[in-house]
């Protein structure tokens, strides 16, 4: 056992070789009370998502997931999610793509090229950015947004990128998955940045000066240990990026369109889990429709379980690279 896994052990035990006093007792009972309320608080939710998803699940079964169709008429009810996943899929998947190198080089010049006088200026307004609620954002994506990409930026992309299936004729509404991807990349830049920022400025400036030292350029130090030394919190950082991008909504909800189909043409409508939940929940007229509501939040529960449990894992991988005993549960 390494020295590591022992002064982890020793700090674990807070209790061991002393007396207990009332305080200290008082803390673990509030703390552990805190931690098991949480617990049941997720355990609550899964169970009444999956309550209410009990008849969609029931009536269309594990083909509700492959499906595409959404059809509430009275009579001929039939659901699926299958086009609403592939919308969020692609939408999450391009805008991490796009939001993952504009992270990084915001993180980077904060870090290492900004003059001291600009740096905690452009660092709070990064994370004013974060702090925008979604429906302001997609309020801006429906007004500006959303016409300057109709009329500048999808044509140019179609007339210079048209071979590819992703970039086909635009639509003349406005609304599209093309729109709701940069949008998605606004509200998950921060993060990202914010997240990548810390981690750059944990790296031991030892390290740093010592590849300078070296004779390497900044980049070369970049490249070398800036990089390798927080690439696991980076690669954390990315995926709950993505889990805040699965899950958005609102914003999503006001840009994407629409449609119950599966393209490739991002400058079409489209939708989402989160969006078709966020369009139609209220207006749900049957029990059914309601039931194929519940059961896209139960896949998106699932996705946000999975995207969490893989960033936790990720950081505790990357930590044990790193010295060990600090990670263990």
């Amino acid at each position: 056992m390494s020295s590591a896994d022992l002064t982890t052990d020793v700090a674990r035990r807070p209790f061991t070789g002393r007396r207990a006093r009332l305080g200290d007792l008082v803390l673990e009972g509030v703390a552990g009370a805190a931690a098991l309320a949480a617990c049941a608080l997720v355990g609550l939710i899964a169970w009444k998502i999956v309550d209410g998803a009990r008849l969609s699940l029931s009536t269309f079964g594990p083909g509700f997931v492959t499906r595409i169709a959404w059809n509430p008429v009275a009579g001929r009810e039939v659901y699926g999610a299958a086009s609403f996943l592939f919308g969020t899929a692609i939408t999450s998947l391009a805008a991490l793509l796009l939001a993952a190198p504009l992270a990084m080089g915001i993180a980077l010049f904060l870090t290492e090229l900004a003059p001291r006088a600009i740096r905690g200026p452009v660092t709070a307004l990064v994370e004013t950015l974060a702090a925008i609620p979604s429906v302001v954002i997609g309020l801006w994506g429906i007004l500006v947004l959303g016409p300057q990409l109709r009329l500048h930026i999808e044509p140019w992309l179609h007339s210079t990128l048209g071979f590819i299936p992703l970039f086909g004729t635009p639509s003349p509404a406005g609304a599209s998955i093309f729109t709701a991807v940069v949008v998605l990349t606004i509200m998950i830049l921060p993060i990202v940045a914010s997240i990548s920022r810390e981690l750059f400025l944990g790296v031991p400036q030892e390290l740093k000066e010592g590849a300078l030292a070296l004779g390497t350029t900044r980049w070369e130090m970049v490249r070398g240990v800036v990089l390798p030394y927080a690439r696991g919190g980076i690669a954390a950082a990315l995926i709950l990026g993505l889990g805040r991008a699965i899950g958005e909504a609102i914003a999503v909800t006001q840009v994407i369109g629409g449609g119950v189909f599966i393209h490739w043409n991002l400058f079409d409508g489209g939708d989402t889990l989160a969006s078709k939940i966020a369009a139609e929940y209220q207006g749900a007229t049957s029990k059914l429709q309601i039931s194929s509501l519940i059961s896209l939040a139960l896949i998106l529960l699932v996705f946000s379980l999975v995207v969490n449990l893989l960033a936790q894992w990720i950081v505790r991988r990357a930590a044990r690279s790193h010295g060990g005993g600090t990670v263990r549960p």
